[in-house]
Protein backbone atom coordinates (compact mmCIF):
# COMPACT_ATOMS: atom_id res chain seq x y z
CA UNK A 1 0.00 0.00 0.00
CA UNK A 2 0.83 3.44 -0.78
CA UNK A 3 0.38 5.98 2.07
CA UNK A 4 0.29 9.88 1.20
CA UNK A 5 0.13 12.15 4.22
CA UNK A 6 -0.46 15.42 3.21
CA UNK A 7 -0.12 18.37 5.46
CA UNK A 8 0.97 22.14 5.86
CA UNK A 9 2.78 24.64 8.01
CA UNK A 10 3.01 28.57 7.97
CA UNK A 11 6.52 28.56 6.93
CA UNK A 12 5.64 27.47 3.60
CA UNK A 13 4.22 31.09 3.22
CA UNK A 14 7.85 33.05 4.38
CA UNK A 15 8.77 34.39 1.10
CA UNK A 16 11.97 32.21 -0.26
CA UNK A 17 11.67 29.27 1.91
CA UNK A 18 8.85 27.21 -0.31
CA UNK A 19 8.94 26.30 -3.62
CA UNK A 20 5.99 24.65 -3.81
CA UNK A 21 3.48 26.87 -5.57
CA UNK A 22 3.75 29.75 -7.65
CA UNK A 23 2.20 32.35 -5.35
CA UNK A 24 1.52 32.11 -1.54
CA UNK A 25 -1.96 32.49 -1.98
CA UNK A 26 -2.31 28.55 -3.84
CA UNK A 27 0.36 27.09 -1.51
CA UNK A 28 -2.86 25.87 0.88
CA UNK A 29 -4.15 24.04 -2.13
CA UNK A 30 -0.37 22.48 -3.20
CA UNK A 31 -0.83 19.22 -1.01
CA UNK A 32 -4.33 18.37 -1.60
CA UNK A 33 -3.62 18.79 -5.43
CA UNK A 34 -1.24 16.36 -5.08
CA UNK A 35 -3.21 14.41 -3.50
CA UNK A 36 -5.96 14.87 -6.29
CA UNK A 37 -2.82 13.95 -9.14
CA UNK A 38 -1.99 10.59 -8.14
CA UNK A 39 -5.53 9.52 -7.68
CA UNK A 40 -7.34 11.14 -10.93
CA UNK A 41 -4.22 12.75 -12.89
CA UNK A 42 -5.45 16.29 -12.08
CA UNK A 43 -6.01 18.90 -9.58
CA UNK A 44 -9.74 19.43 -8.25
CA UNK A 45 -9.03 21.35 -5.44
CA UNK A 46 -7.60 23.97 -7.44
CA UNK A 47 -7.31 24.67 -11.72
CA UNK A 48 -4.19 23.61 -13.13
CA UNK A 49 -1.21 21.40 -12.41
CA UNK A 50 0.71 22.28 -8.99
CA UNK A 51 3.65 24.17 -10.08
CA UNK A 52 6.70 25.93 -8.69
CA UNK A 53 7.52 29.70 -9.04
CA UNK A 54 9.13 28.61 -12.25
CA UNK A 55 6.49 26.49 -13.55
CA UNK A 56 8.03 22.91 -13.24
CA UNK A 57 5.36 20.37 -12.55
CA UNK A 58 4.81 18.80 -9.10
CA UNK A 59 6.72 15.13 -8.47
CA UNK A 60 2.93 13.85 -8.01
CA UNK A 61 2.91 13.65 -11.87
CA UNK A 62 5.98 10.98 -11.59
CA UNK A 63 3.94 9.32 -8.61
CA UNK A 64 0.98 8.85 -10.59
CA UNK A 65 2.70 7.76 -13.60
CA UNK A 66 4.44 4.67 -10.99
CA UNK A 67 0.76 4.33 -9.62
CA UNK A 68 -0.93 3.62 -13.40
CA UNK A 69 1.97 1.63 -14.88
CA UNK A 70 2.28 -0.64 -11.55
CA UNK A 71 -1.38 -0.48 -10.15
CA UNK A 72 -0.17 0.55 -7.29
CA UNK A 73 -2.84 1.10 -4.53
CA UNK A 74 -2.84 4.46 -2.86
CA UNK A 75 -4.32 5.86 0.57
CA UNK A 76 -4.41 9.39 1.12
CA UNK A 77 -4.44 10.39 5.19
CA UNK A 78 -4.75 14.07 5.73
CA UNK A 79 -2.41 15.01 8.58
CA UNK A 80 -2.75 18.86 9.21
CA UNK A 81 -3.54 20.11 5.04
CA UNK A 82 -5.22 23.40 4.78
CA UNK A 83 -8.02 22.22 2.94
CA UNK A 84 -9.55 18.12 2.19
CA UNK A 85 -8.27 16.62 -0.86
CA UNK A 86 -11.10 15.39 -3.43
CA UNK A 87 -10.43 12.06 -3.26
CA UNK A 88 -11.39 9.12 -0.07
CA UNK A 89 -9.29 10.05 2.54
CA UNK A 90 -8.34 9.31 6.29
CA UNK A 91 -9.05 12.49 8.74
CA UNK A 92 -6.50 12.49 11.40
CA UNK A 93 -8.26 15.73 12.74
CA UNK A 94 -4.35 17.72 12.87
CA UNK A 95 -4.30 21.38 12.29
CA UNK A 96 -1.35 22.98 10.09
CA UNK A 97 1.97 24.08 11.64
CA UNK A 98 2.14 27.09 12.93
CA UNK A 99 5.60 29.37 12.34
CA UNK A 100 7.76 28.30 15.31
CA UNK A 101 9.64 31.48 15.70
CA UNK A 102 6.35 33.03 17.31
CA UNK A 103 5.17 30.37 19.34
CA UNK A 104 4.62 26.40 19.17
CA UNK A 105 4.57 24.88 16.08
CA UNK A 106 2.38 22.03 17.36
CA UNK A 107 0.92 22.13 20.39
CA UNK A 108 -1.62 18.90 19.44
CA UNK A 109 1.53 17.11 18.66
CA UNK A 110 0.86 14.00 21.13
CA UNK A 111 -2.51 14.06 20.14
CA UNK A 112 -1.59 13.89 16.37
CA UNK A 113 1.31 10.96 17.14
CA UNK A 114 -1.23 9.22 19.21
CA UNK A 115 -4.24 9.48 16.97
CA UNK A 116 -1.62 8.01 14.07
CA UNK A 117 -0.97 5.00 16.26
CA UNK A 118 -4.21 4.16 16.46
CA UNK A 119 -4.56 4.11 12.59
CA UNK A 120 -1.62 1.82 12.48
CA UNK A 121 -3.34 -0.52 14.87
CA UNK A 122 -6.29 -0.98 12.51
CA UNK A 123 -4.95 -2.09 10.05
CA UNK A 124 -5.46 -4.41 7.90
CA UNK A 125 -3.51 -7.82 9.21
CA UNK A 126 -2.94 -8.73 5.37
CA UNK A 127 -0.53 -5.85 4.64
CA UNK A 128 2.88 -6.47 4.35
CA UNK A 129 4.36 -3.97 2.78
CA UNK A 130 3.90 0.26 3.52
CA UNK A 131 5.14 2.61 1.27
CA UNK A 132 4.84 6.18 2.66
CA UNK A 133 5.37 9.38 1.41
CA UNK A 134 4.25 13.18 1.80
CA UNK A 135 3.56 16.65 0.84
CA UNK A 136 3.92 19.22 2.63
CA UNK A 137 5.20 23.04 1.30
CA UNK A 138 8.01 24.46 3.34
CA UNK A 139 8.67 20.57 4.94
CA UNK A 140 12.52 20.94 4.09
CA UNK A 141 12.36 23.69 6.84
CA UNK A 142 10.96 22.18 9.64
CA UNK A 143 12.90 18.64 9.00
CA UNK A 144 15.99 21.27 9.13
CA UNK A 145 14.25 22.30 13.00
CA UNK A 146 13.28 18.68 13.79
CA UNK A 147 16.66 17.93 13.20
CA UNK A 148 18.65 20.54 14.71
CA UNK A 149 16.49 19.34 18.25
CA UNK A 150 17.44 16.31 18.02
CA UNK A 151 21.30 17.05 17.95
CA UNK A 152 21.95 16.06 13.68
CA UNK A 153 23.64 19.22 11.75
CA UNK A 154 23.81 19.41 8.34
CA UNK A 155 21.59 21.04 5.78
CA UNK A 156 18.53 19.71 4.14
CA UNK A 157 17.37 19.70 0.96
CA UNK A 158 15.61 22.89 -1.40
CA UNK A 159 12.81 21.97 -4.05
CA UNK A 160 14.96 24.45 -5.90
CA UNK A 161 18.33 24.79 -7.81
CA UNK A 162 19.43 27.09 -5.06
CA UNK A 163 18.99 26.16 -1.54
CA UNK A 164 18.11 29.02 0.58
CA UNK A 165 20.23 27.70 3.68
CA UNK A 166 20.75 30.70 5.31
CA UNK A 167 16.81 31.64 5.80
CA UNK A 168 16.21 28.51 6.85
CA UNK A 169 19.06 28.36 9.55
CA UNK A 170 18.04 32.06 10.45
CA UNK A 171 14.56 30.19 11.41
CA UNK A 172 16.23 27.81 13.47
CA UNK A 173 17.91 30.69 15.25
CA UNK A 174 14.99 32.99 15.86
CA UNK A 175 12.82 29.90 16.58
CA UNK A 176 15.36 28.14 19.18
CA UNK A 177 16.43 31.28 20.66
CA UNK A 178 12.37 31.63 21.77
CA UNK A 179 12.44 28.17 23.11
CA UNK A 180 15.36 28.83 24.59
CA UNK A 181 17.00 25.42 23.43
CA UNK A 182 20.38 24.43 21.99
CA UNK A 183 20.74 21.95 18.94
CA UNK A 184 20.44 18.60 20.68
CA UNK A 185 18.15 19.45 23.40
CA UNK A 186 15.61 17.61 22.31
CA UNK A 187 17.05 14.26 21.99
CA UNK A 188 15.34 12.93 25.08
CA UNK A 189 12.00 14.26 24.46
CA UNK A 190 11.57 14.35 20.47
CA UNK A 191 7.56 15.26 20.91
CA UNK A 192 8.42 18.70 23.04
CA UNK A 193 10.57 19.27 19.74
CA UNK A 194 7.75 18.37 17.80
CA UNK A 195 5.41 20.46 19.77
CA UNK A 196 7.62 23.35 19.18
CA UNK A 197 8.78 23.42 15.89
CA UNK A 198 7.64 20.75 13.99
CA UNK A 199 4.74 19.66 11.37
CA UNK A 200 1.60 17.71 11.62
CA UNK A 201 3.19 15.11 8.48
CA UNK A 202 6.32 14.47 10.88
CA UNK A 203 3.91 13.85 14.11
CA UNK A 204 1.14 11.57 11.96
CA UNK A 205 3.99 9.55 9.98
CA UNK A 206 6.19 9.26 13.15
CA UNK A 207 3.47 8.04 15.58
CA UNK A 208 1.66 5.93 12.52
CA UNK A 209 5.35 4.13 11.82
CA UNK A 210 5.90 3.70 15.38
CA UNK A 211 2.93 1.57 15.86
CA UNK A 212 2.91 -0.64 12.63
CA UNK A 213 3.53 -4.49 13.37
CA UNK A 214 6.35 -5.78 12.61
CA UNK A 215 5.55 -8.21 9.89
CA UNK A 216 5.14 -4.95 8.07
CA UNK A 217 7.41 -3.87 5.98
CA UNK A 218 8.24 0.04 5.82
CA UNK A 219 10.01 2.42 3.18
CA UNK A 220 9.67 6.15 3.97
CA UNK A 221 9.54 7.63 0.61
CA UNK A 222 11.01 10.94 0.31
CA UNK A 223 14.02 13.09 0.79
CA UNK A 224 15.33 14.91 3.78
CA UNK A 225 11.72 15.48 5.07
CA UNK A 226 11.81 11.35 5.73
CA UNK A 227 15.28 11.52 7.27
CA UNK A 228 13.54 13.54 9.81
CA UNK A 229 10.90 11.11 10.29
CA UNK A 230 13.52 8.69 10.76
CA UNK A 231 15.55 10.87 13.38
CA UNK A 232 12.00 11.24 15.22
CA UNK A 233 11.66 7.18 15.42
CA UNK A 234 15.55 6.90 16.46
CA UNK A 235 14.96 9.45 19.40
CA UNK A 236 11.50 7.31 20.34
CA UNK A 237 13.51 4.27 20.96
CA UNK A 238 12.96 2.53 16.98
CA UNK A 239 15.87 0.56 16.79
CA UNK A 240 15.33 -1.11 13.39
CA UNK A 241 14.46 2.40 11.51
CA UNK A 242 12.90 1.91 7.47
CA UNK A 243 14.93 2.12 4.63
CA UNK A 244 14.48 6.11 2.82
CA UNK A 245 13.59 6.28 -0.78
CA UNK A 246 14.31 9.41 -2.48
CA UNK A 247 15.32 10.33 -5.99
CA UNK A 248 18.94 10.79 -7.65
CA UNK A 249 18.08 14.45 -7.57
CA UNK A 250 18.48 14.40 -3.82
CA UNK A 251 21.61 12.31 -3.55
CA UNK A 252 22.99 14.46 -5.90
CA UNK A 253 22.53 17.13 -4.25
CA UNK A 254 25.06 19.23 -3.56
CA UNK A 255 23.45 21.80 -1.55
CA UNK A 256 22.42 19.52 1.20
CA UNK A 257 23.94 16.68 3.64
CA UNK A 258 21.52 13.59 3.00
CA UNK A 259 24.02 11.07 2.30
CA UNK A 260 25.87 12.19 5.32
CA UNK A 261 22.40 12.61 7.59
CA UNK A 262 21.81 9.07 6.44
CA UNK A 263 24.83 7.49 7.25
CA UNK A 264 25.08 9.14 10.50
CA UNK A 265 21.28 7.73 11.57
CA UNK A 266 22.03 4.73 9.87
CA UNK A 267 19.70 4.64 7.39
CA UNK A 268 19.37 2.83 4.69
CA UNK A 269 18.90 4.37 1.42
CA UNK A 270 17.60 3.82 -2.48
CA UNK A 271 17.66 6.98 -5.28
CA UNK A 272 15.22 6.09 -7.90
CA UNK A 273 17.38 6.79 -11.32
CA UNK A 274 14.74 8.76 -13.09
CA UNK A 275 16.18 10.68 -16.05
CA UNK A 276 14.13 13.61 -17.66
CA UNK A 277 17.39 14.61 -20.20
CA UNK A 278 15.42 13.60 -23.17
CA UNK A 279 11.91 15.08 -22.01
CA UNK A 280 10.64 17.14 -24.98
CA UNK A 281 9.20 19.09 -22.06
CA UNK A 282 11.48 22.02 -20.10
CA UNK A 283 9.46 21.70 -17.20
CA UNK A 284 10.29 18.48 -17.09
CA UNK A 285 13.87 18.39 -18.47
CA UNK A 286 14.72 21.18 -15.42
CA UNK A 287 14.53 18.18 -13.14
CA UNK A 288 18.12 17.18 -14.43
CA UNK A 289 19.32 21.01 -13.42
CA UNK A 290 18.23 20.84 -9.73
CA UNK A 291 14.67 21.87 -10.09
CA UNK A 292 12.05 20.38 -8.08
CA UNK A 293 13.89 17.01 -6.73
CA UNK A 294 11.72 15.18 -5.13
CA UNK A 295 8.42 14.88 -3.75
CA UNK A 296 4.94 13.20 -3.07
CA UNK A 297 6.53 9.92 -3.06
CA UNK A 298 8.24 10.37 -6.74
CA UNK A 299 11.61 8.14 -5.38
CA UNK A 300 9.68 5.99 -3.63
CA UNK A 301 6.73 5.19 -6.17
CA UNK A 302 9.79 4.39 -8.65
CA UNK A 303 10.75 1.52 -6.11
CA UNK A 304 7.40 0.15 -5.70
CA UNK A 305 6.66 0.13 -9.70
CA UNK A 306 10.38 -1.79 -10.17
CA UNK A 307 9.68 -4.65 -7.55
CA UNK A 308 6.37 -5.13 -9.98
CA UNK A 309 8.16 -5.18 -12.58
CA UNK A 310 7.92 -1.57 -14.00
CA UNK A 311 11.13 0.37 -14.75
CA UNK A 312 12.06 4.07 -13.83
CA UNK A 313 12.42 4.19 -18.04
CA UNK A 314 8.68 3.20 -18.69
CA UNK A 315 8.18 5.79 -15.47
CA UNK A 316 9.63 8.47 -17.32
CA UNK A 317 8.22 7.68 -20.50
CA UNK A 318 4.55 7.31 -19.02
CA UNK A 319 5.40 10.63 -17.20
CA UNK A 320 5.60 12.67 -20.30
CA UNK A 321 3.20 11.30 -21.79
CA UNK A 322 0.76 12.69 -18.90
CA UNK A 323 2.46 15.96 -19.04
CA UNK A 324 1.73 16.28 -22.51
CA UNK A 325 -1.87 15.25 -21.94
CA UNK A 326 -2.27 18.01 -18.94
CA UNK A 327 -0.79 20.46 -21.59
CA UNK A 328 -3.59 19.64 -24.08
CA UNK A 329 -6.03 20.08 -21.26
Amino acid sequence: MFFLFIGGTELSKVPGLSAAGANPEVIPFTAPADADVIRFGAPKVVQGLPLDPEGHPSPALITRAAVMEASIPICVVRAGSYIPPTPPYIELGASFGRDPRFGPALPEAKNIFETAQELAHSIEPSLKFAMIAESVPGGTTTALLILRSLGYSGMVSSAGPKNPASLKESVWNEASKRIGIAPGDCRNDPIRGLTELGDPMQAAVGGFVSALPERVEVVLAGGTQMLAVAALLRALGVENLPMVATTKYVTNDNSSDFSKLAQVLGVKTWAAPLDFSGSPYQGLGDYEKGYVKEGVGAGGAVLYAERKGISAAQIVAKTNNLYAEMIKK
